[in-house]
C-alpha cells in the first residue's frame, strides 16, 4: 500500500539528504511533504541543535529555511512535495509565498509555527490566498509551559490555542487547515489537561474540542505526526478506533520524525483496508493533487 508522509523537514533529527531518502525507502514511503519553519530567532529554542542544525540557517530565516527544502527537492523532485510558510507578519510574507508557488511550485503551506494568534490579521490574509491556490495549511499549536531558562523566551507557545484556530477556521472556510502538535491533540479529550500537561495521558473523556471542531468545520484536517498525534491515539486505543473510523477522510499519515511507530500502531488497530489507505495516502493525494 502506498504511503505519503505529510509532515517532515530537511536536516531534521540529524538526517541529511541521503539518510532521509534511505529512511523513506526503509519505511516504504513514496513521497514526503517537506515543510519549512520560518520564524524570528527569539521564537525558537536554540538549544535544540540536535533536532535541527540552526547553524545552517540564513540569519532571520528561522531554524528550517525554505532553501533547505529546495535543496532536497532539487535532488529528488519525484520524492518530495514542497511546502513553505513565511512569517505572515513580515511585510513581504505573502509576496514570498506567492513567489514560491509561482517559481518553485510549492504545493502546501507549512509549517506555520509562530508566537502569534492563529487568526492574526496578516495570517488570515495569507490563509485566504492559500484557499485560492488550494494549498493546505499546517499549523502548530502549543500552550505555555515554563522552562528552566528565561531567555530567549521563558516558554514556547505557538498559535494561541484552540479558540484562535477555530476563529481562523470560521473566517477562512475555503482554506484547508491541518492541525498539529501538543496544543492541538490535547483537545481530543474533554478532560481539560491541555493547559496542565503538554502530552496528556489516560482515557479520553467525552467533550473534546477536537471532535467538535471536526464535526463543525469541514475545512479542518488532522496531521497525525510526532509524539502528539500518536500519543493522543495511544492513550485510548478503543476511542482511537472510533475516532479514526468517524473521521477517516480527514486524517493524514505524517511523521515529523523518522521512526515507524505511527504506522505500526495504525496497522495493529484492525482498520479496514480502505480506511487505512485513506489515511496513508488517499487523503493527502486529494489535498495535493
Amino acid at each position: 500500500m502506498k504511503i505519503i508522509d505529510a509532515h517532515n523537514h530537511p536536516d531534521w533529527h540529524g538526517h541529511n539528504f541521503s539518510d532521509f531518502v534511505e529512511n523513506m525507502d526503509e519505511h516504504r514511503i513514496e513521497k514526503t511533504w517537506l515543510l519549512s519553519w520560518e520564524c524570528p530567532e527569539d521564537e525558537y529554542d536554540h538549544d535544540n541543535t540536535s533536532i535541527f542544525p540552526s547553524c545552517l540557517s540564513v540569519r532571520g530565516d528561522g531554524p528550517i529555511p525554505f532553501s533547505r527544502c529546495l535543496a532536497y527537492h532539487g535532488q529528488a523532485p519525484e520524492r518530495f512535495i514542497l511546502g513553505y510558510s513565511p512569517d505572515p507578519r513580515r511585510p513581504d510574507g505573502l509576496d514570498k509565498l506567492k513567489a514560491a508557488v509561482e517559481i518553485y511550485g510549492v504545493r502546501a503551506c507549512g509549517e506555520l509555527k509562530l508566537r502569534m494568534m492563529c487568526d492574526n490579521r496578516d495570517a488570515v490574509r495569507m490563509y485566504r490566498y492559500c484557499g485560492e491556490q488550494n494549498l493546505p495549511v499546517t499549523i502548530h499549536l502549543d500552550y505555555e509551559f515554563e522552562r528552566s531558562s528565561a531567555y530567549p523566551r521563558p516558554n514556547y507557545w505557538y498559535g494561541g490555542g484552540i479558540e484562535a484556530l477555530e476563529r481562523a477556521l470560521k473566517e477562512c472556510p475555503e482554506t484547508i487547515f491541518l492541525g498539529h502538535a501538543p496544543g492541538f491533540w490535547a483537545h481530543i479529550s474533554g478532560d481539560n489537561q491541555y493547559g496542565r500537561e503538554p502530552y496528556p495521558e489516560g482515557k479520553v473523556e467525552p467533550g473534546g474540542r477536537l471532535p467538535q471542531l471536526l464535526r463543525n468545520y469541514p475545512n479542518l484536517y488532522c496531521d497525525l505526526s510526532a509524539g502528539s498525534g500518536l500519543g493522543a491515539l495511544q492513550r485510548d486505543p478503543e476511542f482511537a478506533l472510533s475516532f479514526i473510523t468517524q473521521f477517516q477522510e480527514r486524517l493524514l499519515f505524517a511523521r515529523d520524525c523518522f521512526d515507524g511507530r505511527l504506522y505500526g500502531f495504525l496497522s495493529e488497530l484492525g482498520l479496514p483496508a480502505g480506511t487505512l489507505e485513506k489515511i496513508l495516502c488517499k487523503n493527502a493525494e486529494l489535498l495535493v493533487k
